[in-house]
């Protein structure tokens, strides 16, 4: 009988292969052969679902953006309400939560790899410039949700969104970015740290004197 071949696993065991390499040697080394010999596949497997490096370079991306996504949406409904919670709770929980998309293991140090491999490969490649903006717009999107929903509480000093929303998706951007391109410099454990100390200015209760 001929063998039955599972095309989600097959595919999900290429995105590996495929995130791999570009975390490991660039996005430029994201060839169909480099991919078949990453997933110990022969070339012709690769090439019945991808025909293309460009169509791997945005496979790449689109798997890192619906990972990443999918862990969000979970850990937000884990998160419950935050509406009641005290200050301090709530810088841990958000904290946690934003922490997603930092890389404080193998497998978000993977991801963001890729994410900044993309967004460099995109300046030159219109092909990708919808994936790369995507990417970017979904953490200002994300920030904006948050700094709204403390305005809206009432419970914190008020604060402009249209400053707030981009100050923190390029907060965390910035330390996402710093600690794969210099990780000696950038721990997991300062990446935390910054992001906390910013969440609790941003949610400095009302009447507050401490600065």
């Amino acid at each position: 009988m001929p063998r039955v071949v599972d095309e989600e696993a097959r595919r999900a065991h290429i995105a590996d292969a495929v995130l791999r390499l570009a975390a490991k040697d660039g996005l430029h080394a994201v060839s169909l052969r480099a991919v078949a010999a990453e997933s110990g596949l022969n070339i012709g497997s690769v090439r019945h679902y991808f025909d293309s490096q460009h169509a791997l370079m945005r496979f790449a991306m689109r798997t890192t953006i619906d990972q990443t996504t999918a862990r969000l949406v979970e850990r937000r409904a884990a998160m419950g309400s935050l509406a009641d919670m005290p200050p301090e709770e709530t810088v841990d929980r958000l904290t946690e939560f934003l922490s997603e998309l930092l890389p404080l293991d193998e497998r978000r140090r993977t991801e963001i790899t890729v994410l900044v491999e993309f967004l460099m490969a995109a300046r030159a490649n219109p092909g990708l410039d919808d994936l790369a903006r995507e990417a970017v717009e979904g953490t200002v999107t994300l920030a904006r949700r948050i700094v709204d929903a403390q305005a809206r509480s009432g419970r914190y000093e008020p604060r402009d969104p249209e400053i707030e929303a981009p100050r923190l998706a390029a907060l965390i951007d910035g330390i996402a970015f710093r600690a794969v391109l210099q990780p000696d410099l950038t721990t997991p454990g300062e990446c935390v740290a910054v992001l906390r100390a910013h969440l609790a200015e941003l949610t400095r209760p009302v009447g507050d004197p401490h600065v």
